[in-house]
Formats: structure tokens, C-alpha cells, sequence
């Protein structure tokens, strides 16, 4: 059990997941940066089911996204989404590295 503000809780205390880098891609897709370091790749094509998230069919909102409160924002604050759910929505992403040419 853990206290909050003065509300317990049972478990153990999680850590608190906030976005610090967002990198948009074609086709809805996203790298996320997490405070811990961890980057992982978002597909926000499933969120269209929503009506909220309706406006992000347009390439030009969705690719006006900010990071508010580490978590994303689009629409001047109109639309957002909790980072945990991109946390779990997402997939661990491991930038290839590039070798250079040997001589």
C-alpha cells in the first residue's frame, strides 16, 4: 500500500510515464521518447474509431502535434491521449544503427 495525497492505494506505486520526444512518420505512425529513455513506435490509425479523434484524419493536424503535460496534444489542446495508453498501444523501437563504410 502506498499514499498519495492522502489517498491510499493498494499495490506499489508506478512510475509516472511522460512523453519528452515525439517524431511523426507517414501512415499515422510516431516514435515516442519516454522520460525513462525507452522510445517506442505508435500507430494512431486505430484512434480514427473514435469520433473524438476524427480531426486526425487531416495530415496537417496530425502532424502539428505537441507534447503538453508529457503527453500529446493536437487541435490547440482539443484532443489528447493519456501516455500510458500510448505506452501500452506501442511497440519497443530500436533505431538500427548505421555502419559506416570500412575502407
Amino acid at each position: 500500500m502506498y499514499i498519495i495525497n492522502g489517498i491510499a492505494y493498494a499495490g506499489t506505486p508506478k512510475e509516472e510515464r511522460r512523453i519528452i520526444s515525439v517524431k511523426v512518420l507517414d501512415g499515422m505512425m510516431m516514435i515516442l521518447k519516454f522520460q525513462s529513455g525507452e522510445e517506442r513506435l505508435f500507430d494512431a490509425t486505430p484512434l480514427l474509431e473514435y469520433p473524438a479523434f476524427k480531426p486526425l484524419q487531416d495530415d496537417k493536424i496530425f502532424r502539428n502535434v505537441k507534447i503538453e503535460y508529457g503527453t500529446l496534444s493536437w487541435d490547440n489542446g482539443n484532443i489528447d491521449i493519456d501516455p500510458e495508453t500510448l505506452y501500452e498501444e506501442s511497440y519497443p523501437y530500436e533505431p538500427k544503427e548505421m555502419n559506416s563504410p570500412s575502407d
